[in-house]
């Protein structure tokens, strides 16, 4: 271990993100060059025909498929040095832990002097072997990658899975086509691969960044040609696709995963931060009303501060946290009345959980699925019938789950959490009508006080069914700051942020 000891001190992390933003800088810069061919392949037809103007379009195309080909080496080799950083920051972070405890460490990476505490030593064993990991899955890539270079065949894939196939059975499909046929699918139908569970959330990254591009030209196109509120609503989604563009090229903090993107409703968007697929523990994050692909970068970074304190908590495991938005969030009161939308997204949300089951490299990895407020509805009825894959479900801010009791979900209690803070005003908005006729005479028969004491404590009787962080639903309930309100529940140095990360690690 002294030559792993040796490379994890002088190894600095900083140097690989910035390698890995250089190679998406790259293939920007061929996204550009090919976005070229097109009025120039038009122009040609134009202007010149026969047999040798057909053989020059041909050219043309074959070089604007290398172009994307040469794209998705890049990222490749972007998502491999991403992953060397973040390793190693955990390994060094673990490594910073054991020297702060007092242990001593020889150059050769072995303990010395008379104090050696325990969890100091359990923390440098952990760094090394985070570490050597790391060395020996970011070298296989990378040869990986080196024989894809030499390899310029193009293969067509054969008979793809039908639309009915389950993410399993995607999984195996995809496992079982050569490299050279998985990279022409990806540049031939990156639209279909990026959105299809079962396939690797690298895979998906590359194959939805092609299609960003694309999205982006569209959405131009709609706006010139419309107007009035249209026009803003449009305007809205395209700021949100150079939100998402600034995030996926950002070499600040770990790399994000673009693993769905669809225009229709208000946007809809799938943002891991961390390869879920390696990662020992996954958040998904499914935000409520008003989330939309215009102002993702909000839901994104509440994801992102559970991801990051898990890793605070516990740096030998890598944490990845997903900010799913593949349904139509409500806009409106009069929409979040209903439970419509939630039962509508329940089906994607199972068959996306699915999906990162099936790709995972490890099939003991843990899996955590947070909804909030009117998401906490949709993961209720995700849960209610057996199948989601989830070892724990979280409800923060809850209007109700659409549920009575835990035992009305198909998950265990123990592996059920919810948490509503004092100050968050979903427990009295999402009251029923029944509850809120009761609480405003109480309120009436006693002046002052029995207002305070009416609305001062959470709902029990909600709009989608009992309260889940009532005690008596039978849901394990967690701490959250008083004052908090609706959206405190992320807030850094605060016990609900704390709770939901080791939730997450599976230490709570």
């Amino acid at each position: 271990m002294s030559a792993v000891y040796a490379r994890l001190r002088v190894t600095d992390p900083g140097r690989w993100r910035a390698l890995a933003v250089a190679w998406r800088r790259w293939a920007a810069l061929a996204d550009r060059l090919a976005a070229e061919f097109a009025p120039h392949l038009a122009g040609l037809g134009a202007a010149w025909s026969g047999t040798a103007a057909t053989a020059a379009a041909g050219r043309l195309t074959v070089l604007r498929r290398r172009l994307v080909r040469f794209r998705l080496l890049c990222w490749r080799a972007d998502q491999l040095a991403s992953e060397f950083a973040a390793a190693l920051e955990r390994a060094r972070a673990l490594l910073r832990r054991a020297l702060g405890a007092g242990l001593a460490i020889d150059d050769g990476g072995v303990p010395r002097g008379v104090v050696r505490p325990p969890g100091a030593i359990a923390d440098l064993s952990a760094a090394l072997a985070v570490a050597e990991r790391a060395d020996d899955v970011t070298a296989a890539g990378l040869d990986q990658l080196l024989a894809r270079i030499h390899d310029t065949a193009e293969r067509p894939a054969p008979e793809s899975p039908g639309c009915d196939a389950s993410p399993a059975e995607v999984r195996r499909w995809w496992s079982g086509l050569d490299p050279g046929e998985r990279e022409w699918l990806l540049t031939v139908e990156p639209q279909w691969i990026g959105a299809l569970d079962g396939v690797p959330a690298a895979d998906r990254d590359m194959a939805n960044r092609l299609v960003l591009a694309d999205r982006r030209a569209e959405l131009d196109r709609l706006i010139a040609a419309s107007g009035g509120r249209e026009r803003a609503r449009l305007r809205g989604l395209r700021d949100g696709l150079d939100a998402l563009g600034d995030r996926l090229a950002t070499g600040d903090g770990p790399r994000a995963y673009l693993m769905r993107l669809d225009l229709r409703d208000e946007g809809r968007v799938v943002v891991a931060v961390g390869d879920p697929d390696r990662a020992a523990t996954v958040l998904t994050h499914v935000p409520g009303m008003t989330a939309g692909l215009a102002t993702f970068g909000g839901e994104l970074s509440r994801a992102e501060r559970v991801g990051e304190r898990a890793t605070e908590i516990a740096p030998a495991a890598a944490t990845s946290a997903v900010l799913w938005l593949d349904y139509d969030a409500p806009d409106f009161l009069d929409e979040a009345a209903t439970a419509r939308r939630a039962e509508a997204g329940a089906p994607a949300l199972r068959r996306f959980q699915e999906g990162l089951r099936a790709t995972h490299d490890d099939p003991t990895g843990r899996q955590t699925v947070l909804g909030h407020s009117y998401g906490s509805l949709l993961v209720g009825k995700a849960a209610a019938t057996p199948g989601l894959a989830a070892d724990d479900v979280v409800f923060v801010g809850s209007p109700g789950v659409g549920v009575e009791s835990v035992r009305d979900l198909a998950i265990p209690a123990a592996h059920v959490w919810s948490s509503t803070a004092r100050g968050d005003v979903i427990q009295h908005l999402a009251e029923t009508p029944g509850a809120l006729a009761r609480d405003l005479a109480f309120s009436a028969a006693i002046p002052g006080a029995g207002a305070a004491f009416a609305f001062g404590r959470p709902a029990d009787d909600l709009w989608f069914g009992h309260n889940p962080s009532d005690p008596a639903f039978g849901a394990r309930v967690f701490a959250s700051q008083a004052g908090g309100g609706h959206s405190g529940y992320w807030d850094r140095g605060r016990p609900a942020l704390d709770a939901l990360a080791a939730i997450t690690l599976g230490a709570a």
